[in-house]
């Protein structure tokens, strides 16, 4: 096996067409992720069950730094209990096969780059679990400018929370040092609690939670999610207007409502969603899975 395989990682995102990394991820454009910084997760996350991915999304996170959203590329690693045979083999083809020194949480670290987002399970482990204590975190941010997610734990939270820019989101706080596990991919699959993420995956975290959105799917969910806040802005109003009732708003809106929007756009200046193409819009009110989820 080899850690951080180009191949590897080629191999399993085909539907990803676009430019990658050296390593192989996905490069999700610089303006999709910047636009992705104001998605809501329901818009993000009813694209990807439109599109049959419903295990991406985990949520009840402990969030250190709870006002702060989080966007940007995955960065994946996966640790599993130690055995000793299993850790000596790893650490010893580490340390001599690829050049890597140091502990193997420092080994995912030292891959990141501007906008990565670290992404590791550590299978919920929170007592010897502990990721990230300040010098690391603070290593992660200098590195990314984005932030972690741990299903795990951290340590030094007083010191974390205090990292400018920088978004936490972990299962817990601990103050023990991580023991007693080893790191058996980088940049490969890995189990976040309910959702699956796949190195190059773009990380939204919010409020809500942590959703993973496959990259080929990342520009359809920032065009679904600028037309769906317009139309939001324009229902809201005519809601407390007494314009229309909840029930036209929450249906399929009639072709007088579609035409009063249409109005009401050449009426107002969005200069950031100035781009959005109206000829791919959803009729407004539920779609037909979440009528489903409805019941």
């Amino acid at each position: 096996m080899k850690f951080n395989d180009r191949d590897d990682i080629i191999q399993l995102t085909p539907q990803w067409e676009g430019e990658r990394f050296d390593d192989g991820r996905p490069r999700v454009p610089d303006h999709i992720l910047k636009r992705m910084e104001r998605v809501r997760m329901e818009e993000a996350w009813a694209v990807l069950w439109r599109h049959g991915y419903h295990w991406n999304f985990e949520g009840e996170w402990y969030r250190l730094h709870r006002d702060r959203r989080l966007v940007g590329r995955a960065v994946t690693g996966v640790f599993v209990p130690t055995r000793p045979d299993l850790h000596d083999t790893l650490m010893d083809y580490g340390h001599e096969e690829e050049g890597r020194i140091g502990a193997m949480n420092s080994w995912v670290i030292e891959t990141l780059i501007k906008d990565d987002v670290i992404v590791i399970d550590l299978f919920g482990k929170v007592y010897e679990g502990t990721f990230s204590g300040a010098n690391l975190s603070t290593a992660i941010a200098s590195r990314t400018g984005r932030g972690q997610v741990i299903y795990g734990g951290i340590r030094d939270a007083e010191q974390i929370i205090e990292i400018p820019d920088f978004a936490t989101f972990c299962k817990g706080v601990d103050p023990t040092p991580i023991r007693n596990v080893t790191l058996t991919g980088l940049n490969v699959p890995c189990r976040i609690g309910a959702a699956t993420c796949m190195p190059g995956d773009v990380v939204l975290g919010t409020l809500t939670g942590v959703l993973f959105i496959p990259p080929h799917l990342a520009e359809e969910v920032v065009e679904h999610a600028e037309r769906t806040y317009l139309r939001e802005i324009f229902s809201h109003q005519r809601l407390r207007e007494g314009t229309y009732n909840s029930s036209q708003m929450d249906t399929k809106w009639t072709e007088e409502i579609e035409a009063d929007f249409d109005a009401w756009l050449k009426e107002h200046d969005f200069d950031d969603y100035a781009d959005i193409d109206w000829d791919k819009a959803e009729t407004s009110g539920p779609s037909e899975d979440e009528e489903t989820l409805l019941g």
